[in-house]
């Protein structure tokens, strides 16, 4: 009977907080049928990670012990029957499982194979893991959802964030005329990205500075929400991936006339294909604040869930 290979990973025995993350030793995972082995170079850590070990998340999906992360890239070292797509020693990225586990923060994951792309050969390890849970939540809310084209106004709320920022490009890539909300000191920043206007939220409201937009893409959540919508036009549509503000957001949008629709992101090799492509033109950067190594799993959390960095945060594995 063969030895059984284990792997380095965060695990999680409990909910309740960042505290009862570890770093121990499992068993190396083995792909099924249609799935492939991937040798983890990097993870990108998100929020809702930080809620998960919370206990504040999908949880209902989920189920001790838990190793976090859904954001990964690698290299493949094992194809399973059946798998056409990729071939070992192929680079890929993706956000495999969501909202089920994926076991990113970890050497190695099984996937898959439609949950997964090829990196782009511009982006580095850290950055391809920094894309698809973000670059999926954007390209989704704004192009399947919001169907967003050429001359659309688009407000993006939270602008600067892991979400946000990408959100910028891809409404520009689309055409449209992009306003981002964001702390002055990200301005520079969210102009080198394309945005044509931004705002400061610090310096009075934003409804006073805005109006007549098409869509707003709403990354802030909580009562913010429900002020987002005064800056639509009537018939304008507000996407938010905050489901618990749902009720309220569609009360106050049959008032004034606007749509609303909430969203949460799922695995999809398509939007990660045509973000593939905008990598590969050019037209698409991901910005890494830091990068941390695996063991430091909670450090990297704990700057994760202060929500003030720009960009993302990544393990490097």
């Amino acid at each position: 009977m063969p030895e059984t290979q284990l792997m380095r990973a965060i695990q999680q025995n409990e909910w309740g907080g960042l505290d009862r993350l570890k770093l121990v030793e499992v068993s190396r995972p083995s792909p099924l049928p249609t799935e492939v082995l991937v040798r983890v170079k990097a993870a990108g850590i998100n929020p809702v990670d930080v809620y998960t070990a919370q206990g504040k998340a999908y949880m209902r999906a989920l189920s001790l012990p838990y190793i976090p992360g859904w954001d990964v890239a690698g290299i493949v070292e094992q194809v399973g029957y059946g798998t056409t797509r990729f071939k070992v020693g192929d680079e890929v990225f993706g956000m495999p499982w969501f909202p089920r586990a994926a076991n990113a923060y970890a050497e190695y994951l099984v996937a898959p194979a439609r949950h997964l792309a090829l990196k782009p050969k511009r982006l580095s390890f850290e950055q391809a893991a920094a894309l698809p849970l973000a670059g999926l939540t954007a390209w989704e809310m704004l192009v399947d959802v919001a169907m967003v084209g050429r001359g659309d106004k688009v407000l993006i709320n939270g602008a600067a964030g892991g979400v946000g920022h990408i959100a910028v490009q891809i409404a520009k890539t689309r055409g449209a005329h992009v306003v981002a909300v964001a702390s002055g000191a990200k301005h520079g920043f969210l102009r080198e990205l394309g945005a044509d206007a931004t705002i400061d939220y610090a310096t009075g409201a934003v409804t006073d500075q805005v109006e007549d937009v098409d869509v707003v893409i709403e990354l802030v959540g909580g009562e913010v929400c429900l002020q987002m919508l005064k800056t639509l036009r009537r018939g304008g549509l507000l996407v938010s991936a905050q489901a618990a503000w749902a009720p309220q957001l569609k009360n106050e949008a049959e008032k004034l006339g606007v749509r609303t629709s909430w969203y949460l992101v799922e695995p999809n090799h398509v939007g990660l294909e045509a973000l593939a492509r905008m990598a590969e033109q050019g037209s698409l950067k991901v910005e890494v604040t830091a990068s941390y190594p695996l063991e430091n799993a909670v450090e990297a959390l704990e700057r994760v869930a202060e929500r003030r960095s720009t960009g993302k945060v990544v393990l490097t594995v």
